[in-house]
């Protein structure tokens, strides 16, 4: 089969969706993207050049600087992950232009990558960047699961943090992402959920390999 495949995974943070993302390119060969660290790199360079998150214009020029100079590599930067990145990346994702300049990079990745296929991670890709990906998941795990992941993950790394703090942040982070007017993040219509609190990464592996098999044999 020559055709390059998209497979669009959405869900909110902490769900288990980038950990299925990387693991399925490796299993695959195909490139992938976290395409939430495309935001939280505006944020992160926000914090460091001291750019105000109401100074909108120069966030715009910013967001058309680094989509001009974009390299994949930048989305490694572990210091991405941060809390104060989150909070601040889930504010400025609202903005229109910045979105727009983002989709541009995150569709040409898509649709220009040298892999078999390409796999993108986010909370808008089945519905908005590649509406018409291949397979669509929609991976999810309730508050309190994710708010214990997300504090484990910080500690381990040896950034002090609460479970406390983590599942309020992480609660006033949904509400937003779930209720804001541009891209709201919600399951594509067909897309196939799944559920990660109650099973290990293995197990959602194998009902996502599954579903891929299923659905390649229909392509």
């Amino acid at each position: 089969m020559d055709k390059k495949i998209i497979i669009a995974i959405d869900g909110p943070s902490a769900s288990g969706k980038g950990t299925l993302g990387r693991n399925l390119a490796k299993k695959l060969g195909y490139d992938y993207m976290d395409t939430g660290a495309l935001y939280r790199l505006i944020a992160k360079t926000m914090i460091d050049k001291g750019i105000d998150e109401k100074d909108t214009d120069k966030i715009i020029e910013l967001a058309t600087n680094i989509k001009n100079s974009f390299n994949i590599s930048q989305l490694s930067n572990p210091e991405l992950k941060t809390d104060t990145v989150g909070i601040l990346t889930s504010k400025i994702s609202v903005i229109p232009e910045v979105r727009n300049i983002l989709t541009d990079i995150q569709s040409n990745f898509a649709n220009h990558n040298t892999a078999k296929g390409a796999i993108l991670d986010g909370r808008d890709i089945g519905t908005v960047i590649c509406p018409h990906a291949d397979i669509k998941l929609f991976i999810t795990a309730t508050t309190e699961t994710r708010a214990a992941r997300r504090t484990k993950e910080l500690n381990e790394k040896n950034i002090s943090a609460s479970y406390e703090d983590v599942l309020k942040e992480m609660q006033e982070r949904d509400k937003r992402d779930a209720n804001r007017d541009i891209s709201p993040m919600k399951p594509a219509h067909d897309a196939y959920i799944i559920n990660t609190s109650y099973i290990d990464e293995n197990e959602v592996m194998k009902k996502v390999l599954a579903v891929i098999g299923n659905k390649l044999s229909k392509i």
